[in-house]
């Protein structure tokens, strides 16, 4: 508990058990439209995704720092006007019968999340030497674009972007990205105020997730792909799992 909130409330955390990772899992390009699809599709009430910005500062979603694995396009995506990424295929590098999908803005994100009445955790995917300005951007319009739906769910690998929007969006919900925990957790979630850790299933064990359940957190398992182990996990106390296999890992398993 901290400032008198119990962070691991029910009340701080209107978030479903699955989540789908970067929108649709395996089943649709991702970071698409095209993914929330799939997502709705298969039951999941809430959806993951990568937000950076282009060069004159729009709101896409977009996972790699360059554009040649998941569009047509070339090189790094912090120099692309948006003009130009809105141009791109998105879709024709996973199948043919997406090809013609474009980049979704932030925007579009919002929109089609409350089409949908579905949630999301966005992940602040700053591109190098944009940290504080992402982090700033994406907090200040998720905040407007999200009003009236459940406010997403904040996240980052990045302290310095999840500290920006913390001060821009001081009242969204954080959480902090790590792979591997590290020793000095407590005090990385504490200084950016996060209600939930956000970690690899594969460096979670059952004490340390009920170390973090005691500080007040809640937990997130990433990217777990086998309903066994997300059974196992949420066993442990961990509150979401952010899964590519929507197929397989049914909606309403946890």
């Amino acid at each position: 508990m901290a400032n008198g909130i119990d962070r691991a409330s029910p009340a701080n955390w209107p978030y479903p058990s699955l989540v789908a990772h970067r929108c649709g899992g395996t089943l649709a390009p991702e970071n698409t439209l095209a993914g929330f699809d799939a997502c709705v599709r298969h039951g999941y009430r809430m959806v993951e995704f990568d937000a950076k910005l282009s060069a004159d500062n729009e709101l896409f979603l977009l996972h790699d720092d360059t554009l040649e694995r998941t569009t047509n396009g070339y090189g790094a995506a912090a120099v692309h006007l948006w003009a130009q990424l809105a141009q791109l295929d998105a879709g024709a590098w996973y199948g043919p019968q997406f090809a013609g999908t474009r980049l979704p803005t932030l925007a579009d994100a919002a929109a089609r999340c409350a089409r949908a009445g579905i949630a999301a955790n966005i992940e602040i995917k700053p591109c190098p030497g944009r940290e504080e300005i992402t982090g700033r951007l994406v907090a200040s319009g998720a905040l407007k674009l999200w009003e009236g739906q459940t406010p997403p769910l904040v996240s980052s690998f990045s302290f310095d972007a999840l500290a920006a929007a913390r001060d821009a969006a001081p009242s969204l919900r954080r959480g902090m990205l790590f792979e591997e925990v590290p020793a000095d957790w407590l005090r990385i979630v504490r200084e950016l105020d996060c209600v939930s850790l956000h970690a690899s299933h594969r460096y979670l064990t059952e004490p340390l997730v009920a170390e973090i359940r005691a500080a007040g957190l809640h937990v997130l398992a990433y990217t777990v792909n086998d309903p066994a182990r997300a059974r196992l996990l949420a066993q442990w106390g961990v509150d979401m799992i952010c899964t590519d296999r929507i197929d397989k890992l049914q909606h309403d398993m946890l």
